[in-house]
């Protein structure tokens, strides 16, 4: 009860509710059937809590370190808004020099300008046409 009650992830959740229902005594079928899930979930969490205990609940992936720590993408948004107009290329050499990081994608990049409150859609200062 205690490691459902303190804990904010629905994945872990939904393992500790499954396994808390099997020990009242519910059917599997029941149990999945309000929460959502296969026999084999139900089957499977009864398992790992018997083996683990609710150690064996949590998840184990944490997800991959990012490139850029906090207190370096507060610099790259702070560089960023000094600027009065942005190149893609141009923060992309920004960050590989400073902070020897090369981001697999753009969306990397076009989520830090995001986070400076700047569209990358909008990088040239004035309208070519004119």
């Amino acid at each position: 009860m205690e490691f459902i009650q303190a804990n904010p992830d629905p994945r872990e959740l939904k393992r500790a509710l499954a396994v808390k229902m099997v020990m009242q005594n519910y059917e599997l079928s029941t149990i999945g059937s309000i929460l959502g899930v296969s026999l084999c979930f139900v089957s499977k969490w009864k398992y790992i809590f018997a083996e683990q205990g609710t150690a064996g609940l949590k998840l184990k992936y944490k997800g991959s370190r990012g490139y850029l720590d906090d207190a370096q993408t507060q610099t790259v948004i702070s560089w960023l808004k000094q600027k009065d107009y942005w190149h893609l290329e141009e923060l992309k050499e920004y960050i590989s020099d400073n902070f020897n990081a090369v981001f697999e994608s753009n969306q990397s990049y076009y989520n830090l300008l995001k986070k400076a409150s700047i569209s990358w859609k909008k990088t040239q200062k004035k309208n070519p046409m004119y």
